[in-house]
């Protein structure tokens, strides 16, 4: 089996300038990574000769496959073939039937094809042509003395149709990538990182932190030419994580804390009321982002300015068997969840900004409603 090592280059001044977002990138990301292909660089340059062609020749010096994404039009600053054919050392020239295929595709518009736009009709000697029916540019597959250059537009659907199309089935069988995401809550990166002690520099597989909005994420990420070997490297990770942290994992991959809440409360038959005000809404916010809410969620209320008290009276009036609460506070708050079986359980959240006690509080009276519903019998 062989390991491709694949670069992302993407060309185009506007990107540098942040007036457009880079999602070619994270789409050719995730589509490498799934077909177990070693993403081992990215680099964003602009509309310039000199430094489009030092930087193509950088990346076909230290990656097997180099894919780049805009400067394919046919204007002067559009200047991604000239920058291969100079890496390279080889001369673009009119390919006769790419000519031919754009005037065409001009005449049945009913418009003359601009002379400028020949130049979407190079190649040079080591490439071929990559069909581009939703525009005027076509892409290049070059591959020369064993490395691979593939050229598309910057549009994103043009690239998107020509990768999955024309590049994507001549890449081979790889090995299979596959990841696994455990979510916690109730405790910091450096303190996962610390619990998971020697976990963290497994290469087989690879363990990783990260700090997100909605706690600490664990990843876990295996890879192999045996898809069934790699899932059960990961499922044993996994089981190995959970030993050490597993009192504060609320979720997998693409669970939220909303999906969590709500197929609990669906699987005992319960409706949940919220009532709150330092969250302003939020919590509400993220339940009914959930599919299926309507069968759980007896309803909310959100005050501005509200105690425990007050709250408690108005999610009363709604009917649930489970109630939260957020009351408001300047610089800490006390959430309460009550549940039918159990003592209420409360978690007091300090912050120091509206916003920050927006997040926090939101966050933890999702895990304390979690957390409750865990509890029951």
């Amino acid at each position: 089996m062989t390991e491709l090592r694949a670069e992302l280059l993407s060309i185009g001044t506007e990107l540098l300038l942040g007036q457009i977002v880079d999602t070619n990138s994270a789409y050719l990301a995730g589509r490498l990574a799934g077909r177990g292909i070693d993403l081992l660089y990215t680099s964003t340059v602009g509309d310039n000769l000199g430094r489009a062609t030092d930087t193509v020749r950088r990346a076909i010096e230290r990656s097997d496959l180099v894919v780049c994404t805009g400067g394919l039009g046919p204007t002067e600053d559009d200047l991604t073939r000239e920058a291969i054919a100079a890496a390279l050392g080889e001369t673009p020239s009119v390919d006769p039937t790419l000519e031919a295929d754009l005037r065409t595709w001009f005449a049945a518009r009913g418009a003359p094809m601009p002379e400028r736009n020949r130049k979407q009709a190079w190649l040079i000697p080591s490439a071929r042509a990559l069909a581009n029916p939703l525009g005027t540019a076509p892409g290049w597959d070059v591959r020369r003395d064993g490395k691979r250059i593939v050229a598309m537009p910057g549009v994103p659907r043009e690239m998107t149709r020509m990768w999955e199309v024309e590049v994507e089935p001549t890449l081979g069988e790889g090995s299979v990538l596959r990841s696994r995401t455990l979510k916690l809550l109730g405790i910091g990166e450096s303190s996962v990182e610390e619990a998971l002690d020697e976990l963290v520099h497994s290469t087989a597989p690879t363990v990783a932190t990260y700090a997100k909005n909605d706690g600490v994420h664990v990843r876990i990420t295996a890879k192999g030419g045996d898809g069934v070997a790699v899932a059960q490297r990961i499922d044993a990770m996994e089981r190995a994580v959970r030993e050490r942290v597993g009192q504060h994992v609320w979720g997998t991959d693409d669970d939220t804390l909303g999906t969590v809440v709500g197929r609990a409360l669906a699987a005992r038959g319960w409706r949940l009321a919220v009532a709150e005000a330092v969250t302003g809404g939020e919590i509400a916010r993220a339940l009914t982002e959930t599919e299926g809410s309507a069968s759980w969620l007896a309803g909310a209320v959100v005050l501005q300015s509200a105690d425990e008290r007050t709250l408690a009276t108005w999610a009363s009036q709604l009917g649930a068997e489970v109630v939260c609460l957020a009351p408001s506070g300047d610089t800490e708050s006390s959430l309460v969840v009550r549940t039918p079986e159990r003592d209420a359980r409360r978690a007091t959240v300090r912050y120091r900004s509206a916003s920050e006690g927006r997040r926090r509080g939101t966050l933890a009276a999702l895990d304390l409603i979690r957390r409750a519903l865990l509890e029951q019998r």
